[in-house]
């Protein structure tokens, strides 16, 4: 655990002594803040309408500004995510700190969660700018805190798994652009899978559209934890650190 640990902080490090992680937090933030701007004058703008029409329909703030923002950072997760994991491994190729890193006494699957980990406190702290935003809704409104919590949980889990894929694919190339591409690529099928349920309703499309990271962030974004949604964002992380341990234990033996 000690090694895991010091490996994460290795990995924090070198993201924040470079102007990486602050360009990434300035950019979901610039971008997410956009999003909650939008979000909020349509909000205030329907509720003046609707006052305007004698409507007393009551507004809905989580569902109506909190849930869309939420499906909203899920999708700037596609873009990011192969930002943060690009360099993971494809950088320690580079540079020829691969040899070391693979023929210290430091075992494999530490090497990869200590990785893993770094990458997820990075988009943690990506997520913990966009509460900044939600804080002004507590402040002037009464939204309902708890579907918010679980739809940030949700937000991790599904980063969770696409970062370990994103690991994986750090260890098969040393160039960055390759691994962040090939990275936003799988991501991306792995987002659209579930269109397939839209117009075809065989076996074969109900088990594309369950393997689709969306189709279990929707009862997150609803406020509900559903346990085969749990099960399925912890199975992705699962497989993708257990592939990028077998990557690694191959560039180990050729070390």
């Amino acid at each position: 655990m000690r090694n895991t640990w010091t490996i994460c902080r290795k990995e924090l490090r070198s993201y924040f002594v470079s102007p990486v992680a602050y360009l990434l937090l300035a950019m979901f933030s610039l971008i997410f803040g956009f999003f909650f701007w939008n979000a909020l004058g349509y909000f205030v703008i329907e509720g003046i309408e609707m006052q305007m029409r004698g409507q007393a329909i009551p507004m809905n703030i989580n569902e109506q500004i909190i849930r869309p923002l939420l499906s909203n950072a899920s999708v700037l997760g596609l873009f990011f995510i192969p930002m943060i994991t690009m360099r993971l491994f494809a950088e320690e190729k580079r540079t020829g700190t691969i040899e070391l890193l693979t023929t210290s006494p430091v075992r494999d699957l530490e090497i990869v969660l200590g990785k893993w980990s770094a990458a997820l406190i990075l988009y943690a702290c990506l997520l913990l700018f966009t509460a900044l935003n939600f804080s002004f809704l507590f402040l002037y409104g009464n939204p309902d805190w708890k579907p918010l919590a679980v739809g940030y949980l949700g937000l991790l889990l599904q980063a969770g798994g696409l970062l370990a894929i994103g690991t994986f694919i750090s260890t098969l190339t040393k160039n960055q652009i390759i691994a962040g591409a090939a990275t936003f690529g799988v991501c991306l099928l792995l987002w659209v899978l579930e269109w397939v349920s839209g117009y075809e309703s065989a076996t074969w499309a109900t088990v594309l559209a369950y393997l689709s990271v969306i189709t279990h962030f929707d009862s997150f974004g609803r406020g509900v934890i559903e346990i085969k949604d749990t099960v399925f964002y912890f199975t992705l992380i699962f497989l993708g650190l257990f592939f990028t341990s077998r990557s690694m234990e191959s560039l180990r033996w050729r070390s």
